[in-house]
């Protein structure tokens, strides 16, 4: 009896196993004490309870594999041949459970059961301590384990298997030599001693040709001098050779008219022989393998038949392969000469890299062509357009002309470029009526083509409108009745100074608006006048003398030492230093580089007036939700974010703005770097809390004498800032 227990309970030794009532002789006895005979309940891990990592075993090591290399010797006692067995193994070692699997690859014709040696299961340790189980710490490389009496001994293990053993601290033994088994040795080494025969076998296996080069073609041009054909050129023909199976056909290049029936091919698809033609060989004399009648046929017409390994009534055919295809070369093909003239450029790189051929020099077999003549185009006859009297004298049926539609996609109106160029101009003429007259040169880039309107000035006696007629404008000086094509009026040959003559009236290009300037500065390229570089290095190379004498004059127009001229005394010291060799438009390109603009606001306000006028008329509120969307978005918390980026964001809010307004507001808020300040754009829109008014009052432009002379209409800037133009010409002054 036990003295001070508490727990006096009987185990219960009957149950159920799998449905089936059975007796359990190793339940403990009263109180859970242990009945003579009876061992401790082993446990399956080293670790103590409440002790590692905080996930359980079968989920921090699910799925992880220890896998060893190991052999073992097992005895033969019944085969003289044999004393011992040498069998190689895997041992696998399932961290999740500490369970052990041994499995034994299968080898052919082995005659043992081979696979799964040992099922997945935990394994105790040998005696005398056969309660504890085996665990990851007792494995090594170049050890012995014993699992249920058989000896395994470890030669290697793989790559995981050794970064994770030296990870809990195990130093890893050399690998072991992995030995081989006598008898399996020797048995192979009698099996090729007996099955080795005279003449090695033949091995006609094509698969690895065709998958290497399955697709690859070599092409070559060649030609064929037809002897039933004396008069005419040779044949031309394109041969083909698969890479994949040395095989080649042959097409014909049928010229036009040439009276011969299409074919598909001129020659099948087939391997090629070079001594063809030959006489028909009888059926069967060309295969594989030939066979000897050895003993005829004696009893029951049956006969013995052996291979004949030395190949004696073999017949051997010649077929053309790649090495023999090269430009110049000529093959046999059935009977005709074909010349192999030229190839193409796979054709070219495989024979450079297999043969090392680099000469592919092609052959000449066409004579050639005479020239065409030149043909003479008649001169215009005046009836119609140059265009179309050109079209009649290249075919029988006369087609319109074609158009650029590319150049007119291109430069078509969209948004707000309107691809149109515009000029005030006046008329050059003694006439004192004349003088007066004002006129508006529209040139549109879509299709080069001009209108003129005259400007409407009351109580002039001159009706004003449309005073030309859009269409495109000869330059004046060519002849009417000629074989070339005439000049046409282009956008470079307009700009502000220009004089251009259209259809007899002399006109002076004087201004123009804010759009010309901006598009031509922006295509510099297309427009030197606009081009900023090529002026200033026309200035400099004409005053790199005169350095002190152009400060001195500088200093002198500014007294007060502001830094910044009028553009007038500006013009009027371009127009003294160059005499006469810059244009108005160069002037004022240089005006406009280095001068001060007005920074006035009134067309950003009247675009804002009209996009909050849109926005209220459709009740458009969410601009809290545009400022956190717009915060989500800037990852960097700077307050910036691309164009595009913001275009989206105001398109997945639906903002009820036409596209060419929005891209527009856009365009004015955006920095050098193409970043708009979104909080500030928000701000703009909002016409809840920030109400632009809806007309604002634009100042009133002074009135000049000299609108329609040779000055400008207005000064393109309000100053100039003439110190950094003298920097640029001359340097720095120290």
């Amino acid at each position: 009896m036990k003295i001070g227990g508490q727990n006096f309970h009987r185990s219960q030794i009957c149950g159920y196993s799998n449905n089936v009532r059975r007796l359990f002789e190793d339940k403990p006895g009263i109180g859970g004490e242990l009945l003579p005979g009876q061992t401790m309940k082993i446990t399956s891990s080293v670790f103590p309870e409440a002790v590692g990592s905080s996930p359980p075993s079968w989920i921090a090591f699910d799925k992880q594999v220890l896998c060893f290399d190991a052999y073992f010797e097992e005895e033969v006692p019944e085969k003289h041949q044999e004393l011992y067995r040498i069998r190689h193994c895997k041992i696998y070692f399932f961290l999740e459970d500490d369970t052990i699997q041994v499995t034994e690859p299968v080898v052919k014709d082995s005659g043992l059961n081979q696979g799964t040696l040992l099922r997945r299961g935990l394994v105790p340790l040998p005696p005398p301590h056969e309660d504890q189980f085996y665990t990851m710490y007792h494995f090594n490389i170049n050890t012995e384990i014993t699992l249920y009496g058989r000896k395994y001994k470890i030669i290697d293990c793989d790559l995981y298997t050794k970064n994770f053993l030296r990870k809990i601290g195990i130093r890893l033994n050399p690998p072991a030599r992995r030995p081989d088994d006598p008898y399996t040795t020797e048995r192979q080494k009698r099996y090729l001693e007996s099955t080795n025969p005279f003449h090695p076998y033949e091995r006609f296996d094509t698969l690895k040709q065709f998958l290497e080069f399955d697709g690859q073609v070599l092409g070559f041009s060649c030609v064929w001098n037809d002897p039933e054909l004396k008069l005419s050129d040779p044949r031309e023909l394109v041969l083909r050779y698969y890479l994949s199976d040395d095989t080649i056909d042959i097409r014909e290049i049928l010229p036009p008219n040439s009276g011969r029936d299409v074919v598909p091919f001129f020659l099948k698809r087939d391997k090629l022989p070079k001594n063809a033609p030959t006489a028909p060989y009888h059926p069967g004399t060309i295969t594989n393998y030939t066979l000897l009648n050895v003993l005829g046929k004696p009893e029951r017409n049956k006969g013995y038949y052996l291979r004949d390994v030395l190949q004696t009534g073999a017949v051997h055919q010649e077929f053309y392969k790649d090495s023999d295809l090269k430009i110049g070369a000529i093959i046999n093909v059935w009977g005709r000469q074909i010349l192999l003239c030229d190839c193409d450029e796979f054709t070219k790189e495989h024979y450079r890299k297999k043969f090392g051929i680099v000469d592919f020099t092609p052959v000449e077999y066409k004579t050639p062509p005479p020239p065409k003549p030149e043909k003479i185009i008649p001169p215009y006859n005046g009836f119609g357009s140059e265009e179309d009297s050109l079209s009649s004298c290249k075919g029988v049926v006369v087609q319109a002309p074609h158009k650029d539609y590319r150049q007119f996609l291109v430069k078509d109106r969209y948004g707000m470029d309107s691809f149109v160029l515009r000029y005030a101009a006046k008329l050059i003429t003694d006439i004192a009526v004349d003088k007066d007259r004002k006129f508006i040169i529209s040139y549109f880039l879509s299709d080069d083509t001009i209108s003129v309107f005259e400007y409407a000035e009351r109580n002039s006696g001159i009706a004003g409108g449309k005073f030309l007629e859009r269409s495109r404008i000869k330059k004046p000086g060519q002849e009417l009745f000629k074989s070339e094509p005439s000049e046409y009026y282009q956008a470079q040959d307009l700009f502000v100074g220009a004089r251009v003559c259209f259809h007899g009236h002399n006109f002076l290009l004087v201004d123009a608006d804010e759009y010309t300037f901006n598009y031509m500065e922006k295509n510099a390229n297309e427009f030197p006048m606009a081009d900023i570089c090529a002026v200033f290095n026309k200035l400099k190379s004409m005053t790199e003398s005169h350095a002190k004498e152009i400060r001195k004059t500088f200093a002198i127009t500014d007294p007060e030492h502001t830094n910044v001229i009028g553009y007038d005394s500006f013009r009027n010291w371009i127009v003294s230093v160059a005499g006469g060799g810059f244009s108005e438009h160069e002037i004022m390109t240089l005006g406009r580089h280095y001068g001060i603009r007005d920074d006035s606001q009134t067309d950003l306000l009247l675009l804002l007036s009209m996009a909050q006028e849109k926005l209220k008329k459709n009740a458009f509120e969410n601009f809290e939700q545009l400022i956190t969307v717009f915060l989500y978005k800037d990852r960097e918390k700077c307050g910036l974010l691309p164009n595009e980026t913001c275009r989206t964001i105001f398109k997945s809010f639906k903002l009820p703005l036409p596209d060419d307004l929005l891209e527009t507001l856009l365009a004015r808020f955006e920095d050098n770097q193409k970043q708009v300040d979104y909080k500030k754009f928000v701000h703009a829109l909002n016409w809840r809390e920030n109400q632009v008014r809806a007309f604002v009052e634009e100042k009133e432009q002074p009135k000049r004498e000299d609108i329609w002379n040779q000055l400008p209409r207005s000064p393109p800037v309000s100053g100039v800032r003439y110190p950094p133009l003298l920097d640029d010409l001359f340097g720095k002054e120290e």
